[in-house]
């Protein structure tokens, strides 16, 4: 080796150094790009933020301030994900455009997570407009997915899509297939690298991973799930839900309870090993009205549990319901946060006894 770096002029002859040109270009025309489990890893403990904050109304009127991406920060979270509604603000007369104040929203929203070092996850939260009238919101989809790529074309990898949230009712598993498959090709054709999120239809069920498809070439996916179960307990007193009235329920962690829990996310484990695709579980929780300690318990054992299968995870949500964080007191809801980011391990005294 050493004779052939001697043999080698002191001036390269010109193939040599066309050469040496070619491999810089290709090297910079083919930048490296993060594998999309190392991706999801660095998704870590997340929480889902501003889907209900009047902040894309009005800036004034806005609950989630600056201060709250550091607070999450410094509390032990990783990522933060972005509920988007923008559907309202798209129609015919205006081209199915989103304006400039809706996107001065979502840059501020990105630059202070990023300012803080949590990665964002952009997810389309249009799942009720979509579930309901898939056929006539579609032009809608399509708009919102080929506006929002064109915008973050150049925002470096820790920036995520979600293509939709929880596909629902009308956008059955068959047909949300054929328009997850219509909304990544808008967003592959100038985010060619970028990690996607995509979960299956019926409410990105576990139940529904054998439904989803997704093209086999195309590596820089993570699929979602969300999880709530059992209803009775995590939506208890939700009149969306039709649990107005039917509140006490408690969740013990019993055998049988953890056991549910364990073979859901073994059912999801399992696929995701056959599919070799990265986990993310981009909804959890149990709503407010719900026994607190129920709450922390339940809320506990699923962030565990998908720890412990190597996925990321989004709590259901900073603040409005399911309420991690209260605002008007400006305070963490202590057994909810510590039940998600547990205090570290005391380290063991370095002090010894010694029999004499």
């Amino acid at each position: 080796m050493n004779g052939m770096i001697r043999s080698l002029p002191n001036r390269p002859t010109p193939w040599l150094a066309a050469l040496f040109i070619l491999i810089a270009l290709v090297g910079r025309a083919q930048p490296a790009t993060a594998d999309a489990f190392e991706q999801n890893r660095k998704l870590g403990r997340g929480v889902n933020i501003l889907g209900y904050d009047p902040i894309w109304r009005s800036r004034d009127q806005a609950r989630f301030q600056a201060k709250h991406f550091r607070l999450l920060k410094e509390a032990g979270f990783d990522s933060v994900r972005v509920n988007l509604q923008p559907f309202r603000r798209m129609n015919a007369a205006n081209g199915y455009t989103l304006g400039k104040p809706w996107f001065e929203v979502l840059d501020w929203a990105v630059r202070e997570a990023q300012a803080q070092g949590l990665r964002v996850i952009l997810d389309l939260h249009e799942y009720t407009s979509l579930g309901n009238d898939p056929v006539t919101n579609k032009v809608k989809f399509l708009a919102f997915w080929r506006q929002l790529s064109a915008h973050c074309k150049d925002a470096p990898d820790d920036v995520l899509f979600e293509v939709l949230n929880e596909p629902n009712h009308k956008l059955t598993p068959a047909l949300w297939n054929e328009y997850l498959a219509d909304g990544l090709a808008l967003i592959r054709a100038q985010n060619p690298t970028r990690a996607v999120i995509i979960g299956p239809a019926f409410w990105n069920s576990i139940d529904h991973l054998a439904e989803l498809e997704l093209p086999a070439a195309d590596r820089h996916l993570i699929v979602t799930v969300h999880y709530y179960t059992p209803m009775d307990f995590t939506h208890q007193g939700a009149a969306w839900a039709d649990r107005k009235d039917k509140v006490g329920v408690e969740w013990l962690g019993t055998e049988a309870e953890l056991g549910v829990l364990q073979r859901d996310f073994d059912k999801a484990q399992s696929w995701a090993k056959q599919h070799d695709r990265p986990l993310f579980l981009g909804e959890f929780g149990a709503y407010d009205k719900a026994p607190m300690g129920s709450r922390a318990r339940y809320v506990a054992s699923v962030a565990r549990a998908a720890e412990q299968r190597g996925w990321s995870w989004a709590y259901w949500q900073f603040d409005s319901d399911f309420i991690l964080y209260d605002i008007p007191r400006d305070a963490w809801i202590e057994p909810i946060l510590h039940a998600l980011i547990p205090a570290p391990a005391a380290a063991p005294s370095s002090s010894t006894t010694t029999n004499h």
